[in-house]
């Protein structure tokens, strides 16, 4: 069981760090009431609920219409717009972390069946910019975003003027970003075999399939109205699948949900700490840009949402950092956490190579978008 346990840690690379920082971050503040309180439960619940109704969905086959209409782009500068643009338009209405898990094992199992496997890093990589830079036009883009929105007061008009100038020069940049791929061949083709990607839906495992979509509007919606009562829409999801199709439950990937879990910990522990908050208070005002994007690379920008906008004097700044901060590295966002899992379930053990490709990447695009952020803040302050 231990050499199992050891094999686990060391195939699941996010999941050991998550959980030596929580183990850590608890010697800094001893474990209390508090921390339980502190950890963001509807964040876990929301995501146990998508990685469970989509694993559903991937059982029913219920992406096969949307697989059929994607086949028919034949070039692969095409496809790769398609999908990356999917998920930057969609993130702004679903959350970046709902758009990756709806359109990453898409685009995995139509390179794969087109034999362009060597292009899925990069792409996935595309994909997981236009989540962050796309989902931060709306409050309710990320989970930062809707936090800072009610906190703040902001007009929602006020707030999309605020962000509409990352947003235009995200969608431009990202469509370089495109044509820098294939710049070698800008027409090159793809073909895909419908019998390969597609498969017919069996009517006896029609409700089935009416049970998945129903939950999924049913999650939906929970998030996109802020609903109190999640606790009770997620307690309605685990029956439903518990009465229904149990075996589903079985397939969720809690790892994930650990690696979330253990990354809650770590931020709640720390900033409970007096010292810490102490710290924070003296330095935090007036340099919310450079501390959101630093501190997201240790407790991702989620959790420093929270911790920093106490300390925040300038509501801008913040903003632009957090939903920067996914650019960094794969901690400084959770939606980046998850694109990290989708792609290791589908390529054991290949965690490390995810990991060079984003960073090398993201880290070329948060170069070049850093420095203009930061003008504009100096320029509307």
């Amino acid at each position: 069981m231990f050499k199992k346990i050891i094999a686990l840690f060391k195939k699941e690379l996010m999941l050991s760090v998550s959980l030596l920082a929580a183990i850590l971050s608890l010697f800094i503040t001893p474990p209390s009431t508090q921390l339980l309180k502190d950890i963001d439960w509807k964040t876990l619940a929301t995501l146990f609920m998508l990685l469970s109704v989509l694993e559903g969905f991937k059982k029913e086959n219920l992406f096969s219409p949307l697989l059929q209409k994607t086949i028919r782009l034949k070039s692969m500068k095409g496809l790769t717009c398609f999908f990356v643009y999917s998920v930057f338009f969609s993130s702004m209405f679903v959350t970046n972390d709902v758009s990756l898990i709806i359109f990453v094992p898409l685009t995995i199992i139509l390179f794969r069946a087109g034999g362009k496997e060597k292009y899925i890093l990069p792409v996935l990589t595309f994909e997981n910019i236009a989540a962050i830079r796309g989902s931060l036009l709306t409050p309710f883009g990320s989970p930062q975003n809707l936090f800072l929105y009610s906190q703040s007061g902001i007009s929602t008009p006020e707030f999309l003027l605020t962000m509409l100038p990352l947003w235009l020069f995200s969608f431009v940049l990202l469509y370089l970003f495109i044509l820098f791929l294939y710049r070698k061949d800008e027409k090159e083709l793809i073909t895909i075999e419908k019998q390969e990607v597609c498969q017919e839906w069996e009517k006896e495992r029609k409700g089935k399939r009416i049970l998945y979509i129903t939950l999924f509007l049913v999650v939906v919606a929970s998030i996109v109205s802020r609903t109190r009562f999640w606790p009770f829409v997620t307690l309605a999801v685990a029956l439903s699948l518990l009465i229904f199709d149990r075996k589903i439950l079985l397939q969720t990937d809690y790892v994930l949900l650990l690696t979330f879990f253990c990354f809650f910990v770590f931020s709640s522990s720390i900033c409970s700490n007096p010292k810490v908050s102490e710290f924070l208070k003296s330095s935090v005002g007036g340099h919310e840009y450079i501390w959101s994007i630093l501190l997201s690379q240790v407790i991702s920008n989620v959790p420093a949402s929270i911790v920093l906008w106490p300390f925040t004097n300038n509501l801008r700044a913040l903003l632009y950092g957090l939903d920067s901060a996914g650019l960094c590295s794969i901690i400084g966002s959770l939606a980046s956490v998850i694109n990290l899992r989708i792609y290791v379930r589908e390529y054991p053990g290949q965690g490390f190579k995810f990991i060079k490709t984003f960073t090398w990447i993201s880290l070329i695009f948060f170069a070049i978008v850093v420095l203009p952020q930061l003008g504009l803040i100096l320029l509307m302050k």
